[in-house]
């Protein structure tokens, strides 16, 4: 996509919702399979509408992540927060961070530790799946202002940001997921809501669980 493509892309996105939510685009669009293209400016001015728009299609869905292919867009920007969790028993390492836009991400794993958990998207809706991860990773790219990070991520924290850089190589939670722990939300809900950890469902679903901490 040509700079000025994606400037007019996003301009029609714009204009089409004026209200800031974003239609989800959901499994099966190829948008969602295509590596997406660094992001170097193109946008301009248009940038903080964008985001905005990203940040708002993320409350009103709502979810931790939104990246720019969920919406159409295929450039390398995606936009993350999480309120944390409620329960002081989740055992996910869910910590809560305010609302970080990340441009250009990438993540390697830090050392050989790796959990299991159910995990959903907002363009596959309506199921969540098993997927083991890295428990922590280096995480690297830029702000919407240009300046880099480099840091290092654990637990709940670290899965958001895997996924979403996922969707920036055209990788959905699918292609990781243990295919058979594939469940409805309300089946999750009414089956195996008793602990985030997958255990039980392993036994009875009949997959592996990776090592918990």
């Amino acid at each position: 996509m040509t700079s000025s493509s994606l400037y007019r892309t996003v301009e029609s996105l714009l204009e089409e919702h004026p209200h800031g939510v974003l239609p989800l685009i959901q499994a099966g669009d190829p948008v969602l399979r295509r590596p997406t293209q660094p992001y170097d400016g193109e946008l301009g001015a248009l940038l903080p509408d964008f985001l905005h728009a990203l940040h708002m299609t993320m409350l009103d869905a709502p979810g931790v992540g939104v990246a720019a292919p969920q919406v159409g867009v295929g450039v390398a920007i995606a936009v993350m927060r999480d309120p944390g969790a409620t329960d002081p028993q989740d055992t996910r390492e869910r910590q809560a961070f305010p609302f970080r836009v990340v441009v250009n991400p990438a993540y390697e794993p830090l050392g050989d530790e790796r959990v299991t958990y159910y995990e959903g998207c907002l363009s596959v809706d309506g199921y969540q799946a098993a997927v083991a991860r890295p428990r922590s990773i280096r995480f690297t790219g830029s702000d919407e202002h240009g300046a880099g990070f480099d840091e290092e991520l654990h637990g709940w924290t670290a899965r958001i940001a895997q996924h979403e850089t996922d969707h920036l190589s055209g990788v959905l939670y699918i292609d990781k997921a243990e295919i058979r722990s594939l469940s409805t939300i309300d089946n999750l809900a009414r089956l195996w809501s008793d602990t985030p950890e997958p255990h039980a469902a392993g036994l009875a679903l009949g997959f592996d669980v990776e090592q918990e901490f």
